[in-house]
């Protein structure tokens, strides 16, 4: 009887983290150019204590992200992921011998990826309560991001995006908490190593730092001067700790701290080395590109997050709300950011991915928008409605995680071209289900009846019964329209073909 209260209150983060770990997108035929160079630093770190991945290469092949400097080669990524994966690889190896290079792809996915993001969640549920004081709605608006958008892709994979957003996010958070006089000094430390730790894993995910900055002074400026001057020497201090590493690190690879793995690029130079991190000029194709385009599109690939325009005003309606322009302010100013920034850098498709990878960081500053959005919607119908939008993205991003979730950038329409294609021909990633003896689609049906369940007990929560049933319809009918857009170019079926060989087919 105990336990059901528990389940309640935290079921849904419970079947978050089951829905991770239940499949393990990995293809080693495709040698993923953003997670191997992670691996190779990893396993360096651990097994050699050294910065280059020579032997990384030696083994297991070079890959188009590695950088040579001073003769040896080295991950051209920020480093913060590798380091923070690199400890519990090396326990495993003190206790088991060297892991294989799959399982130490896993070990660094569940430790740099999926805890930091259940960990995230769980900070949001309590930052979201003063946009959505319904639980009901909060859940919603969680599993929305946690496995429609690009918080699961980017979790569930070795890639940096979603831990750098996390750390910005979780730095805005607890500093805002600490001006609120809500947490101690303990947590502005913790916030400023957060901040300062963004970069380290992530060099785009700094932008956000800025606003989060500006916001957070805002909020101190009524403190005590000698309070104000403690607090901010904390979180400085804080910060300054990984960014002494990440200096230090780019030094000691490439001799200087402002020299990043992107400048001694060889492969992507042409891209790497124009402007700073790649920005030129602003380009028209870019910005519809990474925003409304079915191929890498955010507003296509997860419609929920369009209800984040209205819902800025709606918050900074919201009277009874403290400090509700600070929140809109912060907001809009990293929308503003990262989509001026993905709109300007040359290299803007950034391969494989599903989604504009590149602003991965901007999403959380956006969930309290939805959130207040949806709270204003009393009407539960009309709440189901606009969920309907939160159907299609936990379709297009859980069904490609189960699949392939490294969409080619040839595909004008992968979810056609590559995740319903692969569906059709039985072929998945692998997952739980295969070590229980199931194979094909046969082994997703778990998995789809978790996230289902889980998407659509939030749904009646949040909407009722009419409520689901609509946005179930809505969801159902907006991807009928989307079969409706032009696939299965001559493009899409060639690399197909190497998708199929990658996933296992014949």
């Amino acid at each position: 009887m105990r336990f059901r209260p528990f389940l309640e209150r935290r079921g849904w983060l419970i079947a978050i983290a089951i829905a991770y770990l239940y499949v393990f997108p990995y293809f080693p035929k495709i040698r993923s150019a953003n997670e191997l160079p992670r691996i190779y630093l990893v396993k360096a770190i651990a097994d050699e204590h050294v910065f280059h991945v020579d032997r990384g290469v030696q083994r297991w092949g070079t890959t188009a992200d590695v950088s040579p400097a001073f003769g040896h080669q080295y991950s051209n990524k920020a480093p913060g992921s590798s380091m923070l994966a690199a400890p519990a690889y090396l326990a495993v190896r003190v206790v088991a011998g060297e892991p294989s290079l799959g399982v130490s792809m896993w070990i660094a996915r569940f430790f740099a990826g999926i805890v930091p993001m259940l960990l995230f969640l769980s900070l949001l549920w309590g930052f979201l309560e003063r946009f959505a004081p319904d639980p009901a709605v909060r859940r919603l608006v969680l599993v929305a991001y946690a496995l429609g958008s690009m918080a699961m892709t980017y979790s569930i994979l070795f890639f940096s995006h979603q831990l750098g957003a996390i750390c910005v996010a979780s730095a805005w958070i607890l500093a805002l908490d600490v001006a609120d006089r809500k947490r101690g000094l303990f947590a502005m430390s913790a916030a400023g190593a957060l901040a300062g730790a963004a970069a380290l894993v992530d060099y785009q995910a700094v932008f956000a730092a800025v606003p989060v900055a500006v916001h957070v002074l805002v909020k101190l400026r009524a403190w005590p001067k000698k309070d104000l001057a403690r607090v901010v020497a904390i979180a400085v201090a804080g910060a300054a700790v990984p960014i002494g590493i990440l200096l230090a690190y780019h030094t000691a690879c490439f001799g200087s701290p402002w020299r990043t793995g992107y400048d001694a690029s060889t492969t992507f130079a042409v891209y790497h080395q124009e402007g700073f991190l790649g920005i030129t000029k602003l380009r028209w194709e870019a910005f519809v590109g990474s925003l409304v385009k079915p191929d890498n599109g955010l507003f296509f690939l997860a419609p929920w997050l369009v209800l984040a325009l209205p819902g800025a005003y709606v918050l900074a309606r919201k009277r009874e709300l403290p400090d509700r322009m600070g929140y809109v302010g912060v907001g809009v100013a990293v929308i503003v950011i990262y989509v001026a920034f993905i709109s300007s850098i040359n290299f803007w498709r950034g391969g494989w991915g599903v989604g504009p990878r590149y602003i991965t960081a901007m999403l959380p500053f956006m969930l309290p928008f939805v959130a207040a959005l949806l709270s204003r919607v009393d009407a539960k119908l009309a709440r189901g409605a606009l969920a309907g939008t939160i159907v299609v993205g936990v379709v297009v991003y859980a069904m490609s995680s189960a699949t392939f979730p490294y969409w080619p950038d040839s595909m004008q329409h992968p979810l056609f071209d590559a995740t319903f294609h692969l569906l059709v021909d039985g072929l998945v990633a692998p997952n739980v289900g295969n070590v229980l003896g199931l194979g094909g689609i046969a082994s997703l049906v778990p998995y789809v009846l978790l996230v289902g369940g889980l998407l659509g007990s939030s749904i009646h929560r949040a909407c009722g019964w009419r409520g689901l049933l609509l946005a179930a319809g809505i969801g159902a009918a907006t991807i009928i329209l989307y079969s409706a857009l032009p696939y299965g170019d001559a493009r899409a079926r060639h690399a197909y073909n190497f998708v199929r060989l990658a996933v296992g087919g014949e």
